[in-house]
């Protein structure tokens, strides 16, 4: 099944010469200012696929543009990535750029169909409790309890590829996610549906709450696609949730770990 054969929904709006577009004018500075590297795509499956990935970055997370930028530059434009994204993102006058870009809202019917049409579909199970951990957790795997992307993955019968990032959260000194300050404000954080108020420093600023917001440093970023995990195959037609998502991040654990130990200075990697 193909794209073309799905009710017209939020995967029909990726637009393939856009993107490539975008992939051309961010290469640049993704080589330049983050010496970005994608490792273990020569061991990425065909056809529709799960990225679960660890997130980093802040406020300016460069997670999906340095995998997708290292996927296209393998596989091409013929395959498109998508991302599993907040609502926040797709509203207003840069949701229907997003949008063409490839980010989706993050909802099971969005994931299941852009799997389903053999698309990659990239998530972030921690979301911004894992892009805002302290840098002194910078590389640790956790994703808060979710557990709901291997149901996604199950669902639509695609495998799972774990993918572990490192050096963005180097880009700043992060000090807290601020959970305690978020549960002080009570309906205010709930208005804003925020769990956290990350505390970080920066540049040009110093510190910062949430505001103002500093310019991220130019920390060397590499990502590391792992071999992918057939859900069924691995584990008996009906698995252990709890079971698989222990597994995939003590894979994912691993692999971080071995890409800590080649890093020899923060920022410069």
């Amino acid at each position: 099944m193909s794209s073309t054969d799905i009710d017209p929904s939020e995967i029909t709006k990726w637009d393939p010469v856009l993107t490539e577009r975008v992939m051309g004018l961010l290469k640049p500075f993704l080589k330049g200012w983050h010496r970005a590297e994608v490792r273990g795509l020569d061991t990425f499956p065909a056809g529709g696929a799960l990225v679960v990935a660890n997130h980093s970055g802040g406020l300016f997370p460069m997670d999906v543009p340095v995998f997708a930028s290292g996927f296209y530059e393998e596989f091409g434009f013929d395959r498109p990535v998508y991302t599993l994204s907040h609502d926040m993102l797709m509203v207003g006058p840069t949701g229907a750029f997003f949008k063409k870009a490839g980010f989706i809202p993050a909802n099971h019917k969005n994931a299941d169909e852009a799997l389903r049409s053999g698309g990659v579909v990239v998530v972030f199970p921690g979301g911004d409790y894992d892009v805002y951990r302290p840098s002194l957790s910078a590389n640790k795997i956790d994703f808060d309890g979710r557990t709901g992307y291997v149901k996604a993955a199950l669902n639509a019968g695609v495998p799972i590829v774990p993918t572990v990032g490192i050096g963005g959260q180097e880009s700043q000194l992060f000090l807290t996610r601020g959970t305690d300050v978020a549960k002080a404000l009570g309906p205010i954080a709930r208005l804003f549906r925020a769990k956290i108020v990350p505390v970080s420093f920066g540049f040009p600023f110093g510190l910062s709450v949430v505001l103002p917001v500093n310019v991220p440093l130019p920390a060397k970023i590499t990502m590391k696609a792992l071999p992918p995990i057939h859900i069924t195959e691995e584990f008996g037609e009906d698995p252990d949730i709890d079971e698989v998502d222990a597994h995939v991040r003590r894979v994912m654990q691993r692999a971080l770990d071995e890409l800590a130990k080649e890093r020899r200075i923060p920022v410069l990697g």
